[in-house]
C-alpha cells in the first residue's frame, strides 16, 4: 500500500472519530451517509443489509451470505447491491483502536441516471451477479469519498455539494471491477430488475405461503430461471430468503420482549414451534430463550 492511499485512511479516521464519540451507528448531516464506531469486536449480527457501499478507515469484519464469507478492512470496501441478510461479526477492534466505518446508502434510481448520463453498461451479456461483493480501495474512491466528510465541516454546502459527490462515488463504483454486479439492477427489463422485484415481494408478505409460480408470472419467468437467477444474486433460494426473513423479524420480536417465542412463530408465519425452534436455532445458534437470555445478559 502506497504512502497516499495510508494518509487517506488516517484522514478518513480521524473524520469518522471526530463526528463519533461514541460506539454505534450514527446519522450525519449528509443524507445516505452513516458513521459506525466499534470499541470491541463483535458477535454476529443480524440483518436485511440495504443497497450501500461500506468502507472501513479503522478495523476488520467479516460479512456473511449464506455459506460465503466476505472479509474487509481499511484497504478494501463492500457493496452490497440487493436488499440481502446476512450476518456482520467486527473481528478487529479495541477501545484504544475501535473499528471505524463509513455507509453510503444508495438507490436504483441514482445507478439508473448514471449509467444513462455516462453511457455505461454491463460489461457482456451473462448470468445475474452476486448482489454482495468486496474490492480493493483504490486512491480514487478515498479522495471522493474523503471530498463527501469533509463537507460536515461546511453544512451549508451540502445541499448542493454532496448529491454531486455522491454522484462521482457511484461513478467510480461502476468503473470498479465487478461493477455488474451494481449495473444489472438499472437495465430495464433485465434479470436484476426482475430479482430486485420478487425481494420486494418476498419482504412484503413474507408470513404467507410462498408460490414459486406466482412470483415467476409476475416477472414473466419460468419457476426454473426465477430460482436459478435469485440463487446466483442472493445466494439463497427465494424460500430460504423468506425463512431468513421471518426468522430475523421473531427474533426482533423476541428480544425486544414483544411476545414470546411460540407467538413470535407464529406471528411471523410458523405453524409448528418445533420447526421454528429447530431453524431459529439453526440461524442464530441457540434456541428462542437460550438466545434471549444471551442478549439480556449481554446487554444489563
Amino acid at each position: 500500500m502506497n504512502n497516499h492511499i495510508k494518509e487517506q485512511q488516517v484522514e478518513l479516521s480521524h473524520i469518522i472519530h471526530r463526528h463519533c464519540e461514541n460506539d454505534g451507528v450514527h446519522f450525519t448531516g449528509i443524507p445516505q451517509l452513516y458513521f459506525i464506531r466499534s470499541s470491541f469486536k463483535s458477535t454476529p449480527i443480524h440483518t436485511i443489509h440495504e443497497p450501500a457501499l461500506c468502507i472501513v478507515a479503522q478495523g476488520e469484519k467479516i460479512v456473511v451470505l449464506a455459506q460465503d464469507r466476505y472479509q474487509y478492512d481499511a484497504s478494501h470496501y463492500l457493496v452490497v447491491s440487493f436488499d440481502l441478510p446476512i450476518s456482520g461479526e467486527i473481528i478487529t477492534a479495541t477501545p484504544e483502536s475501535p473499528y471505524l466505518c463509513l455507509r453510503l446508502d444508495f438507490e436504483q434510481k441514482q445507478i439508473v441516471d448514471l449509467m444513462m448520463n455516462t453511457d455505461q453498461a454491463l460489461s457482456k451479456k451473462s448470468n445475474s451477479k452476486p448482489g454482495l461483493f468486496v474490492n480493493q480501495t483504490k486512491a480514487e474512491m478515498f479522495e471522493a469519498v474523503l471530498r463527501l466528510v469533509r463537507l460536515l465541516d461546511t453544512p451549508k454546502d451540502i445541499p448542493v455539494l454532496a448529491p454531486l459527490m455522491i454522484q462521482e462515488i457511484l461513478y467510480r463504483l461502476l468503473e470498479d471491477d465487478n461493477s455488474d454486479s451494481i449495473k444489472q439492477i438499472a437495465i430495464v427489463g433485465g434479470h436484476g430488475q426482475k430479482i430486485a422485484q420478487v425481494i420486494n415481494r418476498i419482504k412484503q408478505d413474507f408470513t404467507k405461503a410462498l408460490s414459486m409460480e406466482e412470483l415467476a408470472l409476475s416477472i414473466n419467468m419460468s419457476s426454473s430461471s426465477l430460482h436459478d437467477h435469485f440463487k446466483r444474486v442472493t445466494k439463497l433460494s427465494p424460500l430460504q430468503y423468506q425463512k431468513q426473513l421471518r426468522l430475523q423479524e421473531a427474533r426482533r420480536l423476541i428480544l425486544s420482549s414483544e411476545t414470546d417465542a411460540a407467538t413470535a412463530g407464529f406471528r411471523v408465519g410458523y405453524e409448528s414451534p418445533s420447526q421454528f425452534s429447530r431453524e431459529y436455532s439453526r440461524l442464530f445458534g441457540q434456541p428462542p430463550m437460550k438466545d434471549l437470555k444471551r442478549y439480556l445478559s449481554a446487554n444489563k
